[in-house]
């Protein structure tokens, strides 16, 4: 019944996809924290620079943010993210995309954590002399982080399975060759079977890991 999936790489498409997660996650961790520092900032410019970014990126769909970074980027601005190569392109254009799209719900998940530290710890902190950068990287974000590790599992995960949407622009990826193999052969329950399990494989032990690690590393109040 699965013997058509020696004609296919669909190994090689799921580490296309394991790739644009791990990239895209790394990414959107990085610019959703510094988006959360600003939507907490003191300064009115940054603040409302981060509540527009994510007020605005949250309400447009992936698909529209990934065709700018193909059509718009690349063909109108001429952005080849330092590649020459048309694949290597589309691939560093997606992983823009979706980190450009999850870091606004990284951004949120963060921001909830640092709602959750009491304010008398930021006041202590100012107390003694920190200022609002050193207060946020030594006092408040090491908790936030320790109280929104399942919120951020469960944006990892959306990501993971928002990597399908690369496909728009011709990347490589898991649903990519899933529509190739389901135009070229009968076997459509099969083939929908065989990626919904791959996509399972990849993200259940990532559920389970980041929900265990959430509890041990649970801020007690």
């Amino acid at each position: 019944m699965f013997d058509f999936l020696h004609d296919y790489d669909v190994l090689g498409a799921f580490w296309m996809t394991v790739k644009l997660t791990v990239l895209s996650a790394v990414g959107s961790l990085v610019w959703g924290t510094l988006l959360a520092a600003m939507r907490v900032s003191p300064v009115p410019l940054m603040r409302g620079f981060g509540t527009l970014y994510v007020n605005i990126v949250r309400n447009i769909p992936l698909t529209i943010i990934i065709l700018f970074s193909s059509l718009g980027l690349a063909d109108i601005f001429r952005v080849t993210m330092g590649a020459s190569d048309f694949k290597v392109q589309g691939f560093r254009l997606a992983v823009l995309g979706l980190t450009a799209y999850t870091a606004a719900f990284v951004c949120e998940a963060i921001r909830s954590g640092i709602n959750t530290v009491p304010l008398g710890q930021a006041e202590a902190a100012r107390a003694i002399g920190l200022n609002f950068s050193q207060t946020l990287r030594l006092i408040v974000l090491p908790q936030a982080f320790r109280s929104v590790i399942n919120p951020l599992a469960n944006v990892m995960i959306a990501l993971t399975k928002n990597t399908t949407v690369a496909a728009a622009i011709g990347v490589a990826e898991a649903a990519t060759l899933m529509k190739t193999m389901i135009e070229n052969e009968a076997q459509t329950l099969a083939i929908g079977a065989v990626f919904a399990l791959g996509f399972v494989i990849l993200t259940l032990p990532v559920g389970l890991l980041l929900g265990r690690l959430g509890k041990r590393l649970a801020v007690k109040r």
